[in-house]
């Protein structure tokens, strides 16, 4: 008999990424099952319920009593989630100032003029260039 090939392993945080965007989707909060049959039903509740309890201790989704389980929702939308990870790696770094001149100087020409426009905004001055949008994000 012969033998089948090992499924390949899905990159990291794929399935964390998936199970998110199923949560953003949502008008509320979602039990696993509900998270399961949003992503077509083809990944095992467990394996879902761990996902989400994941996202749960890293503080990326709450969750609150439904019934026996819990129903689960996202504390950030994706703009948030991605500052956050930022922050959390430039936390890590001993030497702050190399690390954000390295993420400085491969921003595009675009990205580093809204830079520019965020740092002003918020140091209360008179922002120059467009503004950024809703759906700009950092």
């Amino acid at each position: 008999m012969a033998e089948t090939p090992p499924v390949p392993r899905r990159p990291p945080g794929e399935l964390e990424a998936s199970v998110l965007a199923a949560l953003w989707a949502a008008e509320g909060p979602l039990s696993a099952a509900e998270v399961q049959s949003a992503l077509g039903g083809q990944l095992a509740r467990t394996t879902i319920t761990t996902i989400l309890t994941r996202l749960h201790d890293k503080g990326a989704v709450s969750r609150s009593r439904a019934g026996r389980g819990f129903a689960y929702s996202p504390i950030q939308d994706s703009a948030g989630l991605t500052a956050r990870r930022m922050r959390s790696e430039l936390d890590k770094q001993d030497d702050r100032s190399t690390a954000l001149a390295r993420f400085v100087s491969q921003l595009t020409s675009e990205d580093e003029q809204l830079l520019r426009v965020l740092l002003a905004g918020a140091e209360g001055g008179a922002p120059e260039g467009p503004q950024p949008g809703p759906g700009d994000a950092l």
